[in-house]
């Protein structure tokens, strides 16, 4: 059965042996997000005998994603996260706590590591917009307030850029 995707393009997730586990927790977070499939690879590999390979393809906010459970190789770290854009402090309270369940751990300006290593970013929708202003000196007070912070305060931020 071949998968449709809606995107040409999407992200691959290289676990050492959680990729379901991953893409389960992931499902469960996020609206429109569920598992679609998990397949072994039914050939030898580098990374184990038939069926100890598993290829995990899943769907986030109706985004496609694809993980392979295929031993060590290469662990997450910072140059690549996944951000998550965040209409208000509810959401992005919900989707901070919730990735953070079972041993993540918090970080700075937004981001955060997941238990299975991953790197994400949970921010505010309007914090492209914050940011990017025509006045540098709002751009720049909202940056300041955003270094200082772990978890971001979407109502801080708003104040600085608008102070």
């Amino acid at each position: 059965m071949a998968l449709k995707s809606k995107s040409k393009i999407f992200t691959h997730l290289w676990y050492a042996k959680e990729a379901e586990e991953a893409a389960r927790f992931y499902a469960s977070i996020f609206p429109d997000s569920h598992v679609d499939q998990v397949t072994p690879m039914l050939s030898d590999s580098p990374s184990g005998p038939p069926g100890s390979v598993k290829v995990v393809d899943f769907t986030l906010l109706g985004q496609r994603f694809q993980a392979i459970s295929a031993g060590p190789h290469h662990e997450f770290n910072d140059a690549i996260s996944i951000v998550v854009q965040c209409d208000d402090q509810a959401e992005l309270d919900r989707y901070w706590n919730a990735l953070l369940e079972g041993g993540g751990k918090a970080q700075a300006c937004g981001w955060l590591i997941d238990r299975f290593g991953l790197r994400w970013q949970i921010v505010p929708a309007s914090l492209d917009e914050m940011m990017r202003g025509k006045d540098p000196a709002r751009s720049k007070r909202v940056s300041d307030a955003l270094m200082k912070m772990v978890k971001l305060d979407i109502a801080a931020l708003e104040k600085a850029y608008r102070a």
